[in-house]
């Protein structure tokens, strides 16, 4: 397992050749990545990328030498810290370096496979590893990182699943992605405006940050539009006409938490007026969204 490192000509047909190994030995039930120093300017730029806070939990996937935690802690007092790699022998040295740097009570080292890591309690992730073995991470950071955990890697990115950042100013791109709340899927909410009750039934479709859905309240339809999904933070508009009030442009904007999201809506009406309601929307296993609509254009 590796850390971020700058990578030089010579180091890309390095990195090419691996790869190639990596592939002819695809039947192999492990994959591996070649450790590779990280250049302490590329280490600067991640720990700034990942914009490190108090209480963080920072992790390296493949640490190798250890020196991406070890930055961030010396950066911060206040964080946490731990890597795990394959390699015994790094795990020895970078336990080695944080006792002789003084942050040993913070930051740990473990000889592990980064597929049996425990990142269900971090915030920050850092991996630099092949391709190949990144996308393998993937469903696992997904599945088990909490929503809003960053996540740093060099020069390589993450499939399909687009970066939220790229820092390419020193040559060398570095990249940040959020873990994305879960919001596919059925939700209802309810409110009311001139004294009318509307309950709306939504459907979310979702591919990693990027969602989109549409909303039924009584008979009318509408779009989600402006859909905007970082970590738990979740928000959209919706114009639509609801019977009794008549067209109206609706600003949902809230934190996802489980099968619940939790914020405020608000509401232009057609006078002029903005009414500001709160939004507590739920998850559901059905949706009344496919409920027949019949033939009444009133």
């Amino acid at each position: 397992m590796n850390s971020g490192g700058s990578i030089d000509r010579s180091l890309r047909a390095l990195a090419a050749a691996m790869m190639v190994l990596c592939a002819a030995a695809a039947q192999a039930q492990e994959r591996f990545s070649l450790f590779v120093p990280s250049a302490q300017p590329t280490v600067e730029r991640l720990v700034k990328l990942a914009r490190i806070q108090d209480n963080d939990v920072v992790v390296d996937l493949g640490s190798g030498d250890g020196r991406i935690v070890l930055t961030a802690a010396r950066d911060n007092p206040k964080i946490r810290g731990w890597g795990v790699d394959i390699n015994e022998t790094l795990v020895r040295q970078s336990n080695e370096a944080a006792q002789k740097q003084g942050v040993a009570d913070r930051v740990t080292f473990y000889h592990r496979n980064v597929f049996d890591a425990d990142i269900r309690d971090v915030t920050v992730i850092n991996m630099w590893l092949f391709p190949e073995l990144m996308r393998l991470l993937r469903p696992k950071i997904l599945a088990e990182a909490r929503p809003g955990t960053r996540v740093l890697t060099h020069l390589f990115d993450m499939g399909s699943w687009q970066a939220d950042e790229w820092d390419k100013e020193a040559g060398s791109a570095v990249g940040l992605w959020i873990v994305p709340a879960r919001v596919e899927g059925y939700w209802t909410w309810q409110y009311a405006l001139n004294g009318i009750a509307f309950t709306h039934d939504a459907i979310l479709e979702q591919r990693f940050q990027m969602a989109e859905g549409v909303t039924r309240a009584g008979n009318r339809r509408g779009i989600l539009q402006n859909v905007k999904l970082r970590g738990e933070d979740f928000s959209f508009t919706v114009e639509m006409t609801l019977d009794g009030v008549g067209l109206t442009r609706h600003e949902f904007a809230g934190k996802v938490n489980g099968d619940q999201i939790k914020g405020t809506v608000k509401v232009s009406m057609p006078d002029g007026r903005n009414v500001q309601l709160p939004w507590m929307a739920r998850r559901t296993t059905t949706t009344a969204y496919f409920r027949p609509t019949g033939v009444d254009t009133k």
